[in-house]
C-alpha cells in the first residue's frame, strides 16, 4: 500500500571474474537489499557469488587483484563471500521512520457545490487542492480520508434526510490522484441512498483497491479493523459512528449491510482490543461530536479514554465539519476532529494531521505528532504558507485543546 522506497538500500561490492575471463575485464558489480513497497528482497550467499556472471558460470576469484585488497591466498571463494555477506549483515540498518497522513471530511457528491466547482475548473482537483496539500498526500506511507458520501448511480434519497450525498463511482479515481490508501465509511452520509448504493459505494472502493474502515455487508465486516503493513510493522484501523442525533444510518447486522456504532461502546472497544493484539499501532476513528462546534460533549471525552485504555494509540476524530481541539491522555493523543478537508464553500481552518512514528525493526521507539495547516474557503483548500498564518492557526488549535501546545514546526506536545 506504501507509495515510496521506505528502507535504504544497503550494498555489497564483490570483485569476481567469470571463467576464462582475463584481469583487464575485471568489473565491481553490486548485490543489494531493498525493502520497497513493503516487501523484503534479500539476496543469499549463492545468489552473491553468482552476481556479474551468466547463468550457470562458475565464478573465479582473481588473487592477484585480491591480495592487492588485503586478500590473501588463504580464503577461497566461499570465504570471500561470507565474510563479504557477514560484514554486510552488520551494516545494515533496520531502523524506520513513517508518516500515517489523515484528513477531514471530503465530499465527491457531483450536484453539491464543491464538486460544481470541480467541474466548472477542468475537472482539475489541483485546481481545488492546494499542490501542497496533494503533494503532502501523496508522499505519506498510509493515507486516511473520511469518505463522507455514497458512489452510486441507483438509490434513492433517505427519506427525511436534510442533506444527502451520492457521488458517481467514477469520481473515485480522485483518491487515487490524492494519494488516498483507506477510507473511512463509519459516518451519517454513506447510507444516504439506501442499501444499493451502499453496496454499490463497497464495491466502487474494493475495485479501485481501496480499502475502507467502519462499515461492511454485515457487523462483522463493520467491526473488522483493517491492518496495513509497514516493513516488519503492522498499523490497524479501526472505526465507528456516533454522529447521529435522530439516527437514521443503520448499523450492520449478522444478515445486512450498515456501519458500526459506538453510542454503546462495546462493540467498539471489542474491536480495538483485537486490534491492540494483532497490530503493533492502532488508530480508533471515531465520527462523533456538534456540527460546526468546537465545545466537546461529554461523550467525546469519556468515551476517548475508554478507547485509549482498551489499546488505541492515537485517536482521530471527524463530523463536526470543523477543527476541534486536541488533548493528550495516558501519552496518547485525541484529535477531536479534523473538519472539513474539502466538503463545501464556508471558509473554516483545516489540516493534515500527520503521525510519524519511528524505532527500529519492529519495536516503535518515538511516536511524534505534526498538523499541517491550512484553510478551506470557497471551494478551494489552500495549506498556510506564511509564518503569520501558520502561527494563527497553531495558536487558535491551542485555544480550543487541553494542555496542549503546537510548537513553531506544527508538532504537537503536551504542555509543559
Amino acid at each position: 500500500m506504501t507509495k515510496r522506497v521506505i528502507a535504504s538500500l544497503t550494498t555489497i561490492s564483490l570483485f569476481i571474474t567469470a571463467c576464462g575471463t582475463s584481469e583487464s575485464n575485471m568489473a565491481t558489480d553490486s548485490v543489494s537489499t531493498v525493502i520497497k513497497d513493503s516487501t523484503e528482497v534479500t539476496s543469499s550467499v549463492d545468489e552473491i557469488a553468482m552476481a556479474g556472471s551468466g547463468s550457470g558460470t562458475d565464478i573465479e576469484i582473481d588473487m592477484d587483484l585480491a591480495s592487492s585488497n588485503g586478500i590473501t591466498d588463504d580464503y577461497d571463494a566461499e570465504d570471500i563471500n561470507s565474510n563479504a555477506l557477514a560484514n554486510t549483515e552488520e551494516s545494515v540498518d533496520n531502523s524506520f521512520s513513517y508518516t500515517l497522513c489523515f484528513a477531514g471530511d471530503i465530499n465527491f457528491d457531483d450536484t453539491w457545490s464543491n464538486m460544481v466547482y470541480y467541474h466548472n475548473n477542468g475537472d482539475n482537483i489541483y485546481n481545488c487542492i492546494d499542490e501542497d496539500f496533494i503533494n503532502e498526500m501523496n508522499a505519506a506511507d498510509i493515507m486516511w480520508i473520511n469518505n463522507e458520501f455514497t458512489y452510486s448511480t441507483g438509490g434513492a434519497p433517505m427519506a427525511g434526510k436534510a442533506y444527502t450525498f451520492r457521488a458517481n463511482p467514477q469520481n473515485v479515481y480522485i483518491l487515487n490522484q490524492l494519494g488516498v490508501d483507506i477510507v473511512g465509511l463509519a459516518n451519517n452520509h454513506v447510507f444516504d441512498y439506501g442499501e444499493e448504493a451502499f453496496l454499490d459505494t463497497l464495491a466502487t472502493l474494493e475495485a479501485d483497491g481501496i480499502p475502507y474502515v467502519g462499515a461492511g455487508r454485515n457487523i462483522e465486516e463493520a467491526m473488522s479493523p483493517v491492518y496495513m503493513k509497514l516493513g516488519d510493522l503492522t498499523i490497524a484501523y479501526v472505526a465507528a459512528s456516533r454522529a447521529e442525533k435522530n439516527k437514521m444510518t443503520p448499523e450492520a447486522t449478522q444478515t445486512s449491510p450498515g456501519i458500526l456504532r459506538c453510542y454503546d461502546t462495546e462493540k467498539f472497544v471489542a474491536e480495538i482490543k483485537e486490534a491492540s493484539e494483532n497490530a503493533d499501532f492502532v488508530i480508533a476513528l471515531p465520527h462523533w461530536g456538534t456540527e460546526y462546534s468546537t465545545k466537546l460533549e461529554t461523550a467525546q471525552t469519556s468515551t476517548a479514554r475508554e478507547y485509549i485504555d482498551a489499546g488505541a494509540d492515537v485517536i482521530i476524530g471527524a463530523h463536526s465539519h470543523c477543527l476541534q481541539g486536541m488533548e493528550y491522555y495516558n501519552g496518547s493523543l485525541i484529535a477531536y476532529s479534523l473538519g472539513n478537508y474539502w466538503f463545501n464553500e464556508k471558509t473554516l481552518d483545516t489540516m493534515l494531521l500527520e503521525v510519524e512514528i519511528s524505532g527500529t525493526g519492529s519495536t516503535i521507539e518515538s511516536v511524534e505528532v505534526q498538523m499541517i495547516p491550512g484553510t478551506q474557503s470557497g471551494w478551494v483548500t489552500t495549506a498556510a504558507d506564511t509564518p503569520e498564518e501558520k502561527e494563527r492557526i497553531y495558536s487558535y488549535m491551542e485555544s480550543i485543546s487541553i494542555d496542549v501546545e503546537v510548537d513553531d514546526n506544527g508538532y504537537i506536545h503536551p504542555a509543559s
